[in-house]
């Protein structure tokens, strides 16, 4: 009897085991399908393209499977997504016009901001027309919308436009409660990212240069709208400082900021007229997630890769623990290059940076990946909103450099940032430490204490050689004389408009640009285009799904918004790499 219930309770438990198996099995194949399902989008004709501007507009962004499956829609829009539907909505004959509705927005930089504007701008010159409307604009996207033929506003709403500013975030006086502060070791007046962990404030050299990127931007910007809106740049100062967000609707129609006051059935009525079609009719839309499975414009001939690389450069996948958000991986990155040198199929690559930089052990990495990359076929970078410190590092190499005119880049420097934990270790939390050693810098690095002056100036020595290194790859790059290069350097901050006149950039342009340039050094008469690095697949993605870590950190990302920043940037600090070429950590420009 015992063996009976022995076989019976092996072949429930087989069963059980089997049937999860096969459970898991057929999740995942379903999965798979769900993430091989997308197919081309049909285009009826008199359609229109509807661009919704909500959510946080990033660089790029990957097929979430997992957001498929569920049926969730993501907040994120990748900025390359938004570019190539609009360039696809003005091929298409049979989309007459693109109709952008916009919402609470936010987007990663200035220059990703004027990319979307320019791309609406070359749509125009397809003789197609553009509607805006929004119950609220938001300064941003105002600015995006202004390139529109027609801007409606509700007769409720407000357009926030009121200049550009900038509140940094320092952390000294935080950590001191606790026992903390931070040793430093620079190079480069400018150099301000470490003021965050050992300053009250801004120091004049950086206060000098983030009001002469910023008041570069405010220009670019009064200008794109002063030709759009046919208002002259000094009324729309003059509206900035009278902060018209809280002003009398109908005023912002006089102004000329607006067309029209409307509701929403208002601007179809609108719409319709624009299609040509009856009262009573539907209006044809295709949405964002409709136009990228639109079929473009087929393109034949050698294959562009263009390659992203974007976010904080990092040594290694490990170093993704400080933060979710994406990186560039220099073990990784290096290894993709590496195979795009080796394929004989792509026969050009242009490198699109979006970068405040980061590590600068990982940053001579990746110059080195392009370096070698670049002496098989030529390498063009197109710069997005930062392409600066470490994001220029891996830039300078490149056979021609394109930037946004909003683009900040330069900040050639170096730093190395130390905590020293020594007040909180023995002060508040009573540890004692005692030391015993062999040689003369046995324990350098210890805990216990902070670094002593022979340490520091050991330390200010390494500094200094990869500061000299740094500025010989720019000179190198760019076939400037090292003095050239110093007189531009010291960690300064320049915008892509300046950068073209002191030869940190070649031209000003965007990644269409780039690529047509690519083409052109490498001699193609026809070409087409292929993104690196490829979406991770599925797997990986369910994978990575379970992370608790990335659930509850994109929960706090919710929750803290824009005060995310410091908090991550602590939680992480312990992390990242003592040598840092980057630019300050939390400026954010509102």
């Amino acid at each position: 009897m015992k063996e009976f219930i022995k076989y019976v309770f092996a072949t429930v438990t087989g069963i059980i085991v089997f049937s999860l198996i096969m459970g898991i099995l057929f999740v995942f194949s379903l999965i798979g399908l769900a993430a091989s399902s997308a197919s081309s989008v049909p285009v009826e004709s008199n359609s229109v393209f509807t661009l919704m501007l909500s959510g946080q507009v990033d660089e790029r962004t990957e097929e979430d499977i997992m957001a498929l499956v569920s049926g969730q829609v993501s907040e994120n829009i990748g900025l390359d997504d938004i570019i190539a539907s609009i360039k696809k909505a003005k091929e298409n004959e049979d989309i007459k016009g693109i109709y952008i509705e916009s919402g609470l927005f936010s987007i990663d930089t200035p220059a990703s901001a004027h990319a979307i504007r320019e791309a609406l701008l070359d749509f125009k010159k397809s003789g197609k027309w553009i509607i805006a409307y929004a119950d609220s604009y938001t300064q941003t996207a105002y600015y995006i919308c202004s390139a529109a033929d027609k801007v409606y506003l509700n007769p409720q709403g407000m357009v926030d436009w009121h200049g550009l500013a900038a509140n940094p975030m320092f952390l000294k006086d935080l950590l001191a409660k606790f026992g903390v502060k931070y040793q430093l070791c620079k190079v480069g007046k400018y150099k301000s990212a470490p003021e965050t962990m050992t300053a009250d404030g801004m120091s004049e050299p950086n206060r000098e240069q983030v009001t002469a990127y910023m008041t570069g931007i405010w220009d670019v910007m009064l200008k794109d709208v002063a030709a759009s809106r046919k208002i002259s740049v000094d009324s729309l100062n003059a509206y900035a400082d009278r902060f018209i967000a809280l002003a009398n609707q109908p005023d912002l129609v006089k102004m000329k900021m607006v067309d029209k006051l409307m509701y929403t059935d208002e601007v179809k009525g609108e719409i319709k007229k624009l299609l040509k079609i009856d009262a009573d009719d539907h209006i044809k839309q295709l949405s964002l997630s409709d136009m990228i499975n639109v079929k473009g414009k087929k393109e034949k001939g050698e294959e562009i890769a263009v390659y992203y690389a974007y976010g904080d450069i990092i040594d290694s996948e490990t170093g993704n623990l400080v933060q979710q958000e994406h990186s560039i991986v220099a073990t990784t990155v290096c290894k993709d290059l590496e195979k795009l040198a080796e394929n004989d199929d792509v026969k050009a690559v242009v490198l699109r940076v979006n970068s405040p930089g980061g590590s600068a052990y990982a940053s001579e990495q990746i110059w080195h990946a392009v370096t070698n990359l670049k002496a098989k076929k030529p390498v063009v970078v197109s710069m997005g909103g930062y392409a600066a410190s470490g994001g220029y590092y891996i830039s300078c190499a490149a056979n021609y450099i394109y930037s946004e005119p909003t683009t900040i880049t330069g900040s050639i420097g170096i730093f190395g940032m130390f905590p020293d934990v020594s007040g909180l270790m023995t002060e508040k939390l009573g540890i004692k430490f005692d030391e015993v050693k062999t040689n003369k810098h046995a324990a350098f690095g210890t805990i216990a204490r902070p670094f002593n002056e022979e340490e520091l100036a050991l330390l200010d020595q390494y500094i200094g050689r990869g500061y000299e290194l740094f500025r010989k790859r720019v000179a190198d790059g760019r076939k400037l004389s090292v003095d050239a290069v110093e007189e531009i350097a010291q960690g300064r901050v320049w915008l892509g408009n300046d950068a073209l006149g002191i030869k940190l950039v070649d031209a000003i342009g965007s990644l269409d640009d780039a690529v047509k340039k690519a083409a052109q050094l490498a001699k193609l008469d026809e070409y087409k285009t292929a993104s690196y690095p490829a979406p991770a697949d599925w797997m990986t993605q369910i994978l990575e799904a379970t992370n608790k870590e990335n659930y509850l950190d994109e929960q706090m990302r919710a929750t803290l918004g824009e005060y995310y920043a410091p908090f991550s940037f602590i939680k992480g600090i312990n992390k990242k790499s003592a040598i840092q070429a980057r630019l300050p950590y939390l400026l954010h420009i509102k």
